[in-house]
């Protein structure tokens, strides 16, 4: 379990390990190869990218809350754009450097799912864009 701190308390993170066969089998082929595989949805093409519904997104592999909607801005980047996730413990982050780039992959903090990647040209008052893939997702419709 790793522990992350938050307005100053020390707080617990459950971690999820599962092996690779029992995420194939709960993941559709996108999500597990999203997910688990650090793969990319193209542009324009997922579900949540032009969605704008009121509610908190999860992760598709384990069900963490990850982002809230009013979170969530029109980038026009293709994928679904947040400023800043849910609370500071959700979500873990490390340096990429795949496809001769340099760049901040961000996962789920419970289960290790890779969403996406977070940018410092989002708008205030965070200035981050936190560029997640849909398969990654479930939007809990408030």
């Amino acid at each position: 379990m790793g522990v992350s701190f938050r307005n100053g308390y020390a707080r617990a993170m459950p971690k999820i390990e599962k092996s690779e066969q029992q995420w194939r089998e709960e993941l559709t082929p996108e999500q597990y190869r999203v997910l688990r595989e650090k793969g990319t949805e193209a542009p324009f093409s997922g579900e949540y990218d032009h969605t704008f519904d009121p509610g908190t997104y999860r992760c598709a592999g384990c069900g963490a809350e990850l982002f809230e909607s009013d979170a969530k801005y029109d980038s026009g980047c293709g994928w679904p754009a947040f400023s800043a996730p849910a609370g500071e413990e959700v979500v873990d982050e490390e340096t990429d450097t795949s496809y001769g780039m340099v760049r901040t992959e961000v996962m789920c903090a419970s289960c290790g799912g890779h969403l996406g990647h977070v940018f410092p040209d989002g708008p205030h008052p965070t200035g981050l864009r936190y560029c997640i893939n849909s398969a990654a997702l479930d939007l809990d419709e408030k």
